[in-house]
């Protein structure tokens, strides 16, 4: 079996305040911690900061809790504002990305996920046709740029991803010394479509898409139940580009996908490779 790379989803959301610093650093202290994975969008004055969801007061996977003690679109709130706000009724924070990479060790490589660049209107997880390209990399290319500029001195590895191919556009026109990775949602010939157009060396299925193995046929993220019916392992592996699963939340999932060859898991907990081995 292989062992493939652990990415701490939000920063092990499912034990941390998820995209928060001390997450952050709590993940970092773990040995098995390849790579952080954080969400950004910007702040009213177009700062980019670290934070999952549109709106403040979101709950979406969280069991009803308000994900901080504020309420709003992210995009329309100054930043000082958000400074200020409380995530999951924790004393941590909402993070700028810079003060974010700036409290990661360079060792521990970081997963920048282009979540919006302030609007509601994403095309997400679409492969655009020819015709819209240009216009949807142009309305990613100022955030873009602006978080490019912020991690331009963080010297640890440095992973870009999302589900939107106009930010994936932007970052190869703005900075294309930086890997990239489309997110798949519930069309994997579309993302492979843009992991190829736009030449990521990653690409990250939902965890139930990996052809042969038990979670294939579950649903999950946009996924039925019927087995996928493209190898996104085998296409990814002829095309030359890692595959990171998304999100991992119990060791029988990490088992299953690490026997089956991903190179990282993508995971909202610690310690689920343990006990992964067959018995």
């Amino acid at each position: 079996m292989t062992s493939p790379a652990v990415i701490a989803h939000r920063g092990f959301a499912g034990v941390a305040p998820e995209n928060t610093v001390g997450a952050a650093l709590a993940a970092t202290e773990r040995e098995e911690t390849a790579m952080l994975e954080v969400d950004v969008q910007p702040a009213a004055c177009g700062t980019p900061v670290v934070i999952h969801d549109e709106r403040l007061e979101g709950t979406g996977d969280r069991d009803g809790h308000a994900l901080t003690d504020a309420s709003g679109l992210v995009w329309e709130t100054p930043l000082e504002e958000l400074r200020r706000t409380r995530v999951l009724g924790t004393d941590e924070t909402v993070p700028t990305l810079a003060e974010f990479l700036e409290a990661v060790p360079e060792t521990v490589g970081v997963n920048v996920e282009l979540k919006t660049p302030g609007t509601t209107d994403l095309r997400f997880a679409e492969s655009l046709p020819a015709a819209e390209r240009d216009e949807r990399r142009d309305v990613w290319a100022p955030f873009v740029d602006r978080v490019c500029e912020t991690c331009a001195d963080f010297d640890g590895e440095l992973l870009f991803s999302s589900f939107c191919e106009g930010a994936l556009a932007a970052l190869r026109e703005i900075d294309s010394r930086y890997a990239a990775a489309a997110l798949v949602w519930d069309d994997l010939e579309a993302g492979l479509e843009v992991a190829e157009r736009y030449d990521c060396e990653a690409i990250h299925p939902p965890r139930n898409a990996i052809a042969g193995t038990a979670l294939a046929g579950t649903e999950y993220a946009g996924f039925g139940s019927a087995e996928p019916a493209v190898d996104v392992l085998e296409r990814a592996r002829a095309e030359g580009r890692a595959v990171n699963v998304w999100t991992v939340t119990d060791w029988r999932q990490y088992r299953d996908l690490a026997a089956a060859g991903v190179d990282g898991i993508i995971a909202d907990y610690p310690g689920l490779g343990s006990f992964s081995s067959e018995s």
